[in-house]
């Protein structure tokens, strides 16, 4: 039994049909990357996953509990984090206030302290607002609130996207420190060479199917998928 199991979800935005009786698994401790161009389902996948979409039909399933028909909160209760793309912080109190928020909920929340050391910059930044911080201090923000909530699973919605490449260098040894550290992750992410630094395994998107599950260097040896699929 996998930690994360999506069996053959379809989700519609209105009449819209999305995904295509989309199928995966995340074992716990296991970075799993979802890669595809832009509209290919991936963002899609994990707001099922999250349960703000509602698969028709399909079943998900954490730790071998059907989850989908559950609320967003539920979910997050029983330990999958979204990190959205949006980020979705709070910009009108501090970071601590942020992390204290986030924590308020959960049932064995991370220590500040723990956070800081996993993300300095947030220590050093602690009692700034919100909308003070840089785009990359926003992402670390929006990724320690889900850390803080001792998250099962980390679902990160495009973690990199306009950031400085000093910047995504630097989250991208976060991640992998997390991941080294057994923290489950599954990943969309459009900066493919980076997705591929950090996952175990790979689903290739296109058109809401999944056309292809392989290990980055099955991935990397098949570069008319690469090219078709994905634009490298």
């Amino acid at each position: 039994m996998s930690l994360l199991e999506v069996d053959a979800i379809n989700s519609y935005y209105g009449e819209s049909h999305i995904l295509f009786d989309v199928s995966l698994h995340v074992e716990e401790g296991e970075v799993v990357a979802l890669l595809g161009r832009n509209g290919s389902g991936k963002t899609t996948t994990m707001l099922t996953i999250m349960g703000i979409l509602a698969p028709r039909p399909g079943e998900i399933r954490f730790a071998g509990q059907r989850i989908n028909g559950k609320q967003p909160y539920q979910v997050a209760q029983l330990g999958v984090q979204l990190v959205p793309d949006t980020r979705r912080i709070v910009k009108t109190i501090t970071v601590e206030e942020n992390l204290k928020l986030a924590a308020f909920t959960a049932k064995s929340p991370w220590t500040l302290d723990r956070i800081y050391e996993t993300f300095p910059r947030l220590g050093q930044r602690k009692n700034f607002m919100g909308r003070s911080l840089s785009g990359g201090e926003q992402q670390m923000l929006a990724i320690a609130r889900a850390l803080i909530r001792d998250a099962r699973v980390l679902l990160l919605d495009e973690p990199f996207e306009g950031l400085a490449p000093i910047i995504v260098r630097d989250l991208l040894e976060t991640t992998k420190r997390l991941a080294s550290e057994g923290r489950t992750i599954l990943i969309v992410e459009q900066n493919v060479r980076a997705a591929l630094k950090l996952a175990h395994r790979t689903y290739v998107l296109n058109r809401g199917h999944v056309v292809m599950e392989a290990t980055p260097a099955e991935l990397e040896a098949t570069p008319d998928v690469m090219h078709q699929y994905l634009g490298v």
